[in-house]
C-alpha cells in the first residue's frame, strides 16, 4: 500500500507543475504587448472595487459561492464543464480553476484569470457561461465577486520555473 505513496505523489507533483505551467505560460503570452490601461468606467463590475485590472491589463478574481447542500453534487457537475469550456473554447480566459473548502465543500471558490476586461465580457456572453448562470442560480445561495490584484507579477515566472526543474 505504501509503495504508491510516493508513485502518487509525485504524479500529482507532475500534474500540478504541467497545470502551473500552462498556467503562466498562458499569462504571458496574455500579457505581452498589453497598455495597461485600467477599464473603461462605463463597463462596471459587479464586484465592488476600484479597478480589476492588473497592471499587465489581466483580471483577477476569486468568485466566493456558497452551495445549497442538497444541490451540490448537481452544481459541481455543471461548474466542471463550465470551467472546462471557457478554458479550451475562450483565448482570452487563462484560468477558471475551481475548488472548495475541505472542511465545508458547499464553500466555492474559482480563481478565475482573463487576459483583459474584454475577454471577462466576452466570456460573461458565451453559450457556456450563460447555460451555467441560469442552471445554476437556484442552486446559490449566495455568492460575492473579489477583484484581485497581484503584489508582485514579476515573480510568477520564477515561481514556476522553479517548479518546473523539479520535473
Amino acid at each position: 500500500m505504501t509503495s504508491h505513496i510516493p508513485r502518487n505523489r509525485t504524479r500529482m507533483r507532475s500534474a500540478a507543475s504541467m497545470l502551473l505551467v500552462l498556467l503562466v505560460s498562458a499569462c504571458t503570452r496574455a500579457t505581452r504587448g498589453s497598455t495597461g490601461v485600467p477599464p473603461n468606467a462605463s463597463t462596471a463590475s459587479t464586484a465592488p472595487t476600484s479597478s480589476t485590472e492588473s497592471p499587465q491589463g489581466m483580471m483577477v478574481r476569486i468568485s466566493e459561492i456558497q452551495i445549497d447542500p442538497a444541490r451540490l453534487d448537481e452544481y459541481n457537475a455543471i461548474l466542471k464543464e463550465e470551467s472546462e469550456a471557457s478554458v479550451r473554447l475562450e483565448p482570452g480566459v487563462i484560468s477558471i480553476f475551481p475548488m472548495y473548502q475541505r472542511e465545508h465543500p458547499t464553500e466555492v471558490r474559482i480563481l478565475e484569470i482573463y487576459a483583459s476586461r474584454a475577454a471577462y465580457q466576452s466570456h460573461i456572453q458565451s453559450p457556456h457561461f450563460q447555460t451555467y448562470k441560469t442552471t445554476t442560480l437556484p442552486m446559490v445561495k449566495s455568492l460575492k465577486l473579489v477583484d484581485m490584484e497581484m503584489l508582485d507579477p514579476a515573480t510568477m515566472p520564477t515561481i514556476f520555473g522553479k517548479m518546473r526543474s523539479e520535473k
